[in-house]
């Protein structure tokens, strides 16, 4: 099981958290409402958790309706990164399912359906203050050609972009694409472009007969310090 937690953002911002794992594939693409009942317990919300998403929800503008969107966003060494943030129903992406928890509107990104089956969020209170927590009891990777994909990058791409400081991590494969994102001092370099064509793409796909394409997610624009 793997447990995160992390700290309150600003409460003027409609992302809630971006948790990652450091303290403690594809899916079936599912429409918006196709699967309250079967997918019903997919998402388990504690009544803490309802409670504190549900300030957070009071302190956005007045007259816009928002949802809470839930997407993984990658996996750590100790398990996953999640996004949690509201958002309006215009924003929500078409192919995220919608989940009716407890009387509260979820909207789950399509991805990351499979791996939130059976997942618990949680708001606990610590001496350093409070913050929400996933216990997901999925497996980072439910697939053969994900976890072969993510095994390259760990042996064969990450050393060798960790000498510019920085790192590659796997979002998920999609009808045999890859998508990946860059962090550290890669988010944001001039040469990334240069990089993924010549060295990670092609790490990838030799090692990965399965993969006939590999896609940058990364939001570079957020990147500080890059090597070049």
């Amino acid at each position: 099981m793997t447990c995160q937690e992390c700290p309150l953002l600003n409460r003027s911002q409609s992302r809630v958290a971006s948790i990652d794992d450091e303290g403690c594939p594809r899916s079936d693409r599912l429409n918006r409402g196709d699967a309250h009942e079967t997918m019903g317990t997919m998402l388990n919300i504690t009544e803490k958790a309802q409670e504190m998403l549900g300030q957070f929800a009071e302190s956005a503008d007045e007259g816009v309706e928002l949802i809470l969107r839930v997407e993984i966003v990658g996996r750590g060494p100790k398990g996953f990164q999640y996004d949690l943030q509201f958002v309006s129903r215009e924003d929500g992406k078409e192919e995220d399912l919608e989940l009716d928890v407890d009387g509260m509107p979820v909207l789950v990104a399509a991805r990351s359906v499979q791996y939130l089956e059976g997942t618990t969020l949680d708001y606990k209170e610590t001496l350093m203050g409070g913050g929400f927590s996933f216990e997901n009891p999925n497996p980072l990777w439910v697939d053969e050609l994900s976890k072969a994909v993510a095994e390259i990058i760990a042996s064969e791409v990450n050393p060798v972009v960790a000498s510019h400081g920085g790192h590659v991590d796997l979002i998920g494969v999609d009808d045999g694409k890859a998508i990946i994102a860059f962090g550290g001092g890669c988010q944001g370099c001039g040469m990334v472009d240069v990089t993924l064509k010549q060295g990670v793409e092609v790490m990838i796909k030799d090692n990965v007969p399965g993969i006939s394409e590999v896609i940058d997610a990364t939001d570079h624009a957020a990147g500080t310090n890059p090597f070049y």
